[in-house]
């Protein structure tokens, strides 16, 4: 389905929701196709479809182009009560995949080279414990008398109902039994040393090698719970990205990446180049130690450096105005430590967040350097689809502004089985054993949300609470 045709419109009521939780209002939508995107203390999940843009054009087509304008001609369209600025609220959220030509199947069947859609219903809060309860639907304009009067009754009827939940204990699952299949270790490796060869050889300087871990279950029709995945996920990760999106009911992508590709409102862009990595350390005195000699690595800061120029250059063909940090300072996460430099920059007003993911994606940091000699060669060596892992995963509107994080640290559902994916920046200097350790630390959020969820995968598995809109002091993001 595309942009809806005819005399069709976009609709919008909002109204406030103090103390209404995501978890709840997602478990609530159960069925339908659903979402979440949270960093820190502010969170957004979303219901239903009410606009959906995937592909009806040829492979090939520029995606990021053909996206911006659908959205820009749903938004001009729109229904807005008196006084709201156009546009202003109406958000698309999903992504795109890694490689542009990607057709799905498999696991990745419900994920296309693009989808996003813009929701019936949208919660969006804060740890201060207000949120706000939107509500839309197409409307002809035959229909468009009471169509605001209608909307709001179905919010506040919603409201009403979740409201009613709030004091209901979350559901306690029996444990589902699991097996996990990771890729053949020796295959791998051999994969990082023919990496280091071309990289030796000078026809790329990084690759990003990426690998998966499987995740089956033996009871037919077992599942975990994907809103509790992504509730655990969320609850140890807060400042990372972390996301859930199931624009089909059982078919759902999850993860928390540390990163963003592009961040833009109002013409100021954002973004931050992670790469280099080491474990964090068991103790604090451990954990500066292990910093000071992440910092301290010429590997690692080759591997940061590569992302950081090749962001830079890209900007700079849009903008002149781009700040960046002097030197690179150490993200510590909850199981290991990167390099991390801020990027900023003001933009043109006729440049909007998908001309910027045109610029970027991929970026050094998922894919390597040169991109095109990079993609062939994952293409060659990667014994998988990525689909859309480590494709940019977020929202956009129709002004040009959104969030885009990398779907890093994360894993596919099809409503029973998962698989998990982790990769490794290879560079001169990579060590094949330690890049699969990297790696191996890289799918512990995805199995500990799981086990946490209900996931009996054969391992000491850590408790974690639900998902709340009451996340104060919370400690360090997951990787």
């Amino acid at each position: 389905m595309s942009a809806p045709a005819g005399a069709k419109r976009l609709a919008t009521v909002t109204i406030p929701a103090p103390d209404l939780r995501p978890d709840a209002f997602l478990s609530h939508g159960v069925g339908e196709a659903r979402g979440f995107w949270a960093r820190g203390r502010h969170w957004v999940a979303h219901r239903g479809v009410a606009v959906e843009l995937s592909p009806d054009v040829p492979s090939g087509a520029d995606r990021f182009g053909w996206v911006a304008e659908r959205a820009r001609e749903i938004a001009l369209a729109a229904l807005l009560p008196e006084g709201a600025a156009r546009g202003s609220r109406i958000r698309f959220y999903g992504g795109m995949s890694f490689c542009p030509d990607h057709e799905p199947s498999d696991v990745w069947a419900a994920f296309p080279a693009w989808r996003f859609q813009v929701p019936e219903f949208e919660l969006e809060g804060d740890d201060s414990g207000d949120a706000w309860l939107r509500a839309r639907t197409l409307v002809g304009a035959e229909e468009s008398g009471d169509v605001f009067v209608r909307l709001r009754h179905r919010a506040e009827a919603l409201r009403a109902e979740l409201a009613a939940l709030a004091d209901r204990s979350r559901a306690v699952h029996e444990p589902v039994r699991g097996e996990r299949t990771a890729t053949d270790r020796a295959t791998w490796e051999a994969a990082v040393d023919e990496s280091l060869r071309i990289i030796r050889g000078g026809s790329v300087s990084k690759v990003v090698l990426a690998r998966t871990l499987d995740v089956a279950f033996d009871e037919d029709g077992a599942a975990v719970d994907v809103v509790d995945v992504v509730s655990h996920l969320w609850e140890a990760s807060c400042g990372s990205h972390v996301f859930m999106f199931e624009p089909e009911p059982g078919a759902a992508l999850v993860g928390a990446a540390p990163e963003t590709v592009a961040t833009l409102r109002d013409g100021v862009f954002h973004a931050t180049a992670v790469a280099g990595s080491i474990r964090r350390g068991a103790s604090p005195r451990e954990q500066a130690e292990l910093a000071a000699e992440l910092l301290a690595s010429d590997k690692d800061r080759v591997e940061q450096r590569i992302a950081l120029d090749d962001m830079v250059t890209r900007l700079e063909t849009v903008s002149h105005q781009i700040r960046k940090d002097p030197q690179p300072h150490v993200l510590t996460l909850a199981r290991i430590q990167h390099l991390e430099t801020e990027i900023r920059a003001s933009v043109p007003p006729d440049v909007g967040i998908l001309d910027l993911l045109r610029l970027l994606h991929p970026t050094p940091a998922v894919c390597g350097l040169p991109r095109d000699t990079a993609m062939k060669f994952l293409s060659d060596e990667e014994p998988f689809d990525r689909g859309w892992y480590a494709g940019p995963v977020g929202w956009f509107d129709a002004d040009g502004n959104g969030i885009f994080a990398p779907a890093l640290r994360t894993g596919v559902t099809d409503g029973c089985d998962w698989r998990l994916f982790a990769g490794a920046g290879i560079v001169e200097g990579s060590v094949p054993a330690l890049e699969w350790d990297e790696t191996t630390i890289k799918f512990e959020p995805m199995l500990e949300a799981l086990e946490a969820s209900g996931a009996d995968l054969g391992r000491a598995s850590r408790a974690g609470s639900a998902l709340s809109s009451s996340r104060r002091g919370q400690e360090d993001p997951v990787a």
